[in-house]
């Protein structure tokens, strides 16, 4: 098992100095796979000597436009993510695509580690050359999601992969953090899923974009087909976050890929239908982005400094005591990290 919080760390202290950032967005241009790996390994890395070069590579790609489909795979555990996404994989690459996979392995909440076990599950497409396959730990992040999920994305793009697409943890009501990072939310259900429905939250059901009713194959074929109809009731009902898309319902089976061909014409329908929409998301997306580091940073300046971390510590016994408003404390805590 992985520590979640040190893999990335420990292998570019194994490697000496941290790699020059304009070689690394050259050959990314160039659709280098190992750059390509060697860059997700830098942004990931949390020590203070690889950020600033992180940050230069990042800038270096920010100015390349990209045209590739961000696809979130959500959906309940065992209702076969990785294998759709495998099959998925395959099809693309037959008609000469280029997907990338960021697979989010959940991290252990006592140990941080993280099996990192994604890779195993889609065997040929990690294999392939036209494909990328990448797993992260999610390091106690919320939503499913790696907190680096959205450069690793910026890098995939500057290779050249597309689409890009992103397996979540699971299902549950945090799992729209991942709606912040795609254009697209693809939802996984199970044949047979009436309780599940119950269960799934709404606001998950809210931003799906496409719900599949995977394994409708074989004994399950018929049950599939009446789940499908269930949920296409239900996203009926739901209000549509797009002027001109509305979510579908459909069945596929990733055993024998059928329905795999649909699915695909349906995200390409999306992206092509909703080009502006969809620029504008990302533009929201960049900005949220923006304040999320903001927030982060705050937060490591206060555990990066003991002066500032005794600071927070006293004003929290005062809150927790009574003897300080919240709103106050935190007035006092800013005006020390800023020195006003």
């Amino acid at each position: 098992m992985k520590r979640g919080g040190e893999s990335a760390d420990r292998t570019l202290r194994k490697e000496g100095a941290a790699p020059d950032p304009e070689r690394l967005a050259e050959r990314l241009a160039r659709g280098d796979r190992r750059a390509l790996a060697r860059s997700i390994t830098l942004v990931e890395s949390s020590l203070p000597e690889h950020r600033r070069s992180a940050e230069a590579l990042l800038d270096a790609v920010a100015g390349l436009a990209p045209t590739s489909l961000r696809v979130a795979v959500s959906g309940a555990p065992g209702a076969g993510k990785s294998t759709f996404i495998e099959a998925l994989g395959r099809y693309l690459i037959a008609r000469n695509l280029r997907p990338a996979v960021l697979a989010v392995d959940p991290s252990s909440g006592l140990s941080g580690g993280s099996i990192l076990g994604d890779k195993t599950r889609m065997p040929e497409l990690a294999r392939h050359p036209a494909a990328f396959v990448r797993p992260s730990p999610t390091r106690g992040a919320y939503g499913g999601v790696a907190r680096r999920t959205p450069e690793v994305i910026m890098l995939c793009e500057a290779a050249g992969f597309d689409p890009i697409v992103v397996e979540t943890v699971g299902v549950g009501q945090s799992e729209a953090a991942v709606a912040s990072m795609v254009d697209m939310l693809v939802l996984l259900v199970l044949p047979g899923g009436g309780d599940e429905l119950q269960g799934i939250k709404r606001g998950v059901m809210e931003l799906a974009d496409l719900v599949l009713v995977n394994k409708a194959d074989g004994a399950f074929a018929e049950s599939a087909a009446a789940t499908a109809s269930e949920y296409a009731s239900a996203i009926g009902l739901l209000p549509s976050r797009w002027r001109g898309w509305r979510a579908s319902v459909r069945t596929c089976s990733a055993l024998t890929g059928d329905g795999i061909e649909m699915a695909w014409t349906d995200m390409q329908r999306f992206r092509e239908g909703l080009g502006d929409e969809i620029r504008a998301k990302r533009e929201d997306q960049s900005l949220r982005w923006l304040w999320s580091e903001i927030e982060e940073g705050f937060k490591e300046a206060l555990e990066g400094s003991p002066e500032l971390r005794r600071a927070r510590q006293g004003l929290e016994e005062a809150v927790r005591s009574g003897r300080i408003a919240a709103p106050v404390a935190a007035a006092r805590l800013l005006r020390r990290i800023l020195n006003r």
